[in-house]
């Protein structure tokens, strides 16, 4: 027999194969290309107190080995996913995340207890890499005061498992980890996108609207790989490693550097049964390698 559940805090999913927020909608969208049940989780996109139209276009771009976006959080709120959203993907049988986010502490407050309140969400992501309004547009995760305040605030108000994703436009990710891990952070869930940005030479015009974006894809997975081992280093609490994940042997090498689980993100714009081939990659690996428990790989790298 060959376990491959893993448990984030006191939630224990089947396996550690999740999907990234702002990459896999709300779910239903790839109802026809896979059975959405058989994955660890699912993180549906970002999801703000009010509605949001998000930025102009063009917000996404091509790069080499990566993408770009700054679609800027578009969604219709919290209250239209509470009562039109929600009761469509309830019956999912798997962990679902919702991707909190908002421009003051106070917007996270009261999106988060909202959604507390649906009984089949066990669990949300709290996007600290949104502009603090109230701080003059320092982004909540790229201090350690800032990232304790809005985790602290929302740990106060919502009662279940709470991921907190850590942006990498940072000197020092490890500590910002334990600073969220001492304020009552589950989980934490690293790397959200690097700072880019593109030109296009002939027009003389950036690819992206707003100058600059979030860079992902495999261009970042070095990056994202190194700072999920300087976190594994630094906490006690499980790490949901991404950044870069195509198959696979990727998403290993993040459980090998310390990651509990897993999210592709990216690689669904491309293959939208990407994660089904991740998991059963992970599967054929252990079968391979005689391993019983994939939690045997976590942190099993061999220094």
């Amino acid at each position: 027999m060959m376990n491959l559940k893993v448990n984030i805090g006191n939630l224990e999913i089947k396996n550690p194969v999740m999907t990234a927020s702002g990459t896999f909608g709300y779910g239903p969208e790839f109802d026809p290309y896979i059975d959405i049940n058989r994955l660890g989780g699912i993180v549906v996109k970002g999801t703000t107190l009010h509605h949001r139209e998000g930025n102009a276009y063009p917000r996404m771009a091509e790069t080499p080995s990566g993408m770009l976006n700054s679609v800027g959080l578009q969604n219709k709120g919290v209250d239209v996913f509470c009562n039109e959203i929600y009761p469509e993907i309830k019956h999912y049988n798997t962990a679902i995340f919702v991707n909190v986010s908002g421009s003051t502490v106070e917007e996270y407050i009261e999106t988060a207890a909202r959604i507390n309140e649906l009984d089949h969400i066990p669990g949300i992501e709290l996007n600290i890499s949104c502009p603090n309004v109230k701080e003059g547009g320092m982004a909540f995760g790229t201090s350690c005061p800032s990232a304790v305040a809005v985790t602290h605030a929302v740990r106060q108000v919502y009662h279940k498992s709470l991921m907190v994703k850590l942006s990498p436009n940072v000197t020092n990710i490890a500590e910002i980890a334990k600073a969220v891990q001492d304020v009552g952070a589950d989980s934490v869930s690293l790397i959200n996108t690097l700072l880019g940005m593109a030109i296009n030479a002939e027009t003389r015009r950036p690819a992206l609207s707003t100058i600059t974006g979030g860079l992902s894809g495999p261009a970042v997975k070095p990056i994202a790989l190194r700072m999920v081992w300087q976190v594994a280093q630094a906490v006690k609490i499980p790490i949901i490693g991404m950044g870069g994940i195509m198959n696979a042997t990727d998403a290993i090498e993040f459980l090998l550097a310390g990651a509990t689980a897993v999210q592709v993100g990216t690689a669904n714009f491309i293959d939208p049964t990407v994660t089904i081939k991740v998991l059963e990659g992970i599967e054929a690996y252990m079968l391979r390698h005689g391993i019983s428990d994939v939690n045997e790989l976590v942190g099993g790298m061999r220094a």
